[in-house]
């Protein structure tokens, strides 16, 4: 199979037309999106949390593995344990809703099955793209007891890549969690995102006892704690200042 799956362009017959946006709309709750310091007590709208943790799921992720678990606390005794381990800071002990956001890396196995098994039940599916999840993905992220196979991976990884492009992540247990917790955050922004689109607010928080988190969702190996999001329309002294943004060109390189 070689490099095919990833440089040839497929032909499905699938069609879909993008959808018209206004794209200054867009970019108001781009620019209006701020980290929430401090919430009024107006309840968030049960089909509006629903609509933002559908968004959650709608993010863009590595080989549509989907490595990622939402948890939203509604219980008040178990919201008041969160709110103590995320230091009781006023963003989440202010907060209407707070939703525990976790990458996983022990779900891939089972979301590849899955996705084999609708490629499986559709027509016209490219025998690359069943493949890919046959062998590429256990191939790729499959890491062996105590990431010994990562290992050897790695050293077949640096003698290809002497020679011709390779990838080279994830090769251990470590490269895994990072795998899985970049497509979380961006499944992040999309709630913060839908949020302010619904007239809410938000504030991200990595600042948490992430033990305390998962021994409270009784979280084993494979879930690993990315960030609790805080929900809810903003007090009038909810944002402490200006938001601040260094020179774009510190970050933006244009190669010509």
């Amino acid at each position: 199979m070689g490099n095919d799956i990833f440089s040839e362009v497929k032909d499905t017959g699938y069609r879909e037309e993008a959808q018209e946006i206004i794209s200054e709309e867009f970019f108001k709750v781009l620019r209006s999106r701020r980290s929430v310091r401090v919430f009024k007590d107006d309840p968030v709208k049960e089909e509006d949390m629903q609509k933002i943790l559908d968004a959650a799921l709608l993010a863009p992720n590595s080989s549509n593995l989907q490595p990622w678990e939402f948890y939203w606390v509604k219980n008040e005794t178990k919201k008041k344990e969160l709110v103590s381990a995320c230091l009781s800071q006023p963003a989440a002990a202010t907060a209407p809703e707070l939703i525990v956001c976790i990458a996983r890396t022990d779900t891939w196995r089972e979301n590849a099955k899955q996705m084999l098994e609708i490629f499986n039940s559709a027509e016209g599916v490219p025998d690359a793209a069943k493949n890919y999840y046959e062998k590429l993905v256990p191939l790729a992220y499959s890491q062996g007891p105590f990431g010994l196979f990562g290992l050897i991976k790695r050293l077949a990884v640096f003698i290809t890549g002497l020679k011709k492009v390779v990838p080279r992540e994830p090769v251990s247990n470590a490269q895994m969690i990072t795998w899985a917790s970049k497509s979380t955050a961006l499944a992040c922004e999309n709630i913060m995102l839908a949020a302010r689109a619904l007239g809410y607010d938000s504030c991200p928080m990595e600042g948490a006892d992430s033990k305390r988190i998962k021994d409270l969702l009784h979280l084993g190996s494979g879930a690993h704690f990315v960030m609790v999001i805080s929900i809810g329309k903003r007090s009038e002294k909810g944002i402490y200042g200006e938001q601040i943004r260094f020179d774009r060109k510190k970050f933006i390189k244009i190669l010509e």
